[in-house]
């Protein structure tokens, strides 16, 4: 099977209606760490609206303070959860990715674990650029950063970090964060191979 030939969208539709969650990265102490940093970010910088790409089952998002939230999701199964776990808080909406050209842009642009599971080139690609655009001062990416193709079928690590510097204009790396729980074998529910990279408008 080549990288087009797996459907991203259809294995995260799939997972959730199955029941299963977004992943170790959404819960406990990775959870708790990448919280802390981004509503720190958040509150740092007077920022009033954030648009994710990839909310997934919204658990991250449970630990979240966001003044303006949208969660866009590939998946309808994921925006569904998300709707009934956040249905009395008007602060938050979520939409399908067919409906993001309705969209506005907004402060800061998040992408937290899911550039590992873009598995298709195609769709990495259009990915990274709807990220950026839909930015009008930051985006912050959560992913591992090197080039590596796993047994996993739904993940494939990228050294997304050159392809920014080489095809999105107008845009600086502003800070690489590493992530304090480095990848352990041993215990890969609590440890991550995901670091922080923040993108500031030029």
């Amino acid at each position: 099977m080549t990288s087009e030939d797996f459907n991203s969208g259809e294995y995260w539709q799939h997972r959730y209606q199955k029941g299963r969650d977004s992943g170790d990265g959404s819960y406990g102490r990775l959870a708790e760490y990448k919280a802390n940093f981004l509503n720190e970010f958040i509150a740092a910088n007077n920022i009033l609206s954030i648009i994710e790409f990839g909310c997934g089952d919204g658990a991250q998002l449970d630990l979240a303070r966001y003044p303006r939230y949208i969660g866009v999701d590939i998946a309808p199964a994921a925006i569904e959860i998300c709707q009934r776990s956040f249905v009395d808080d008007y602060t938050k909406c979520f939409v399908g990715y067919n409906l993001l050209q309705d969209l506005p842009p907004q402060e800061v642009s998040l992408s937290l674990d899911v550039i590992f599971h873009l598995v298709e080139d195609s769709v990495f690609e259009k990915y990274i650029r709807d990220l950026f655009n839909w930015a009008s001062r930051y985006v912050i990416i959560y992913s591992s950063d090197r080039d590596e193709i796993p047994l996993s079928p739904h993940v494939r690590h990228r050294r997304f970090t050159h392809w920014i510097e080489e095809n999105i204009v107008g845009w600086k790396l502003l800070k690489h964060e590493l992530n304090p729980y480095p990848q352990d074998e041993r215990h890969p529910e609590d440890t991550s191979f995901a670091d922080f990279y923040i993108y500031a408008r030029v």
